[in-house]
């Protein structure tokens, strides 16, 4: 898309994931980054982890009222890597096995290499102090790893967002609703709800 897409055309990319693996969204996001033409991110619902780090080599990211963005903070397995450092902070080298060690070793590794990434993909958007902050403050484990970054708060931290998301996006959504599974549950299908007359004196009703 970004290579077939000449330079003087904007580019909306709608991003709607619970993230992944860190090197292709870091591959996508330096893509991004890397591409001369305007690119806007747009998010109706929610893009976390390494979504929200393909959001951040955007040149503007467009946020439902609703939506959210995510922690980029990496996770080792099952483990958050900014947890794995605090546990050998917390004991003694001799209350460790050597397993521990060695996943500690890498958490330190993957935080410093995020937020190299993320000052990369923030530098000329934002001032030095500010793409610093962010690259911490998003990496270092400070919320879970689901914790959600609203629109009011991406906007607190400095994020260059906006809340005009158009409503053909929102629209476009609808078109892809939440799978039914075999599984007995409960499931929501996007549909509109129109008012109803009620015992033929008007007013309005929930919809079916």
């Amino acid at each position: 898309m970004l290579r077939l897409t000449d330079p003087s055309v904007p580019i909306d990319l709608i991003l709607h994931t619970p993230g992944g693996l860190v090197l292709p969204a870091t591959q996508i996001a330096r893509a991004i980054n890397r591409r001369k033409g305007k690119v806007t991110a747009l998010v109706p619902h929610y893009a976390m982890s390494g979504g929200t780090l393909i959001a951040l080599a955007a040149d503007e990211i467009v946020m439902s009222d609703h939506a959210v963005l995510g922690p980029v903070d990496p996770q080792l397995g099952n483990y958050p890597a900014a947890s794995l450092l605090r546990v050998v902070d917390e004991k003694t080298k001799d209350r460790l096995d050597d397993e521990t060690l060695i996943l500690a070793d890498q958490a330190k590794k993957a935080i410093e290499q995020v937020q190299a990434t993320v000052r990369e993909l923030l530098s000329g958007k934002y001032p030095d102090s500010v793409s610093e902050t962010l690259s911490v403050m998003l990496s270092e484990g400070r919320w879970t790893h689901d914790f959600p970054i609203t629109f009011e708060l991406a906007k607190e931290l400095g994020l260059n967002v906006s809340s005009d998301m158009p409503p053909q996006v929102l629209e476009l959504m609808t078109l892809y609703p939440q799978p039914v599974r075999s599984n007995p549950t409960v499931e929501y299908l996007p549909g509109r709800r129109v008012a109803e007359p009620r015992n033929g004196h008007g007013g309005s009703s929930s919809g079916k």
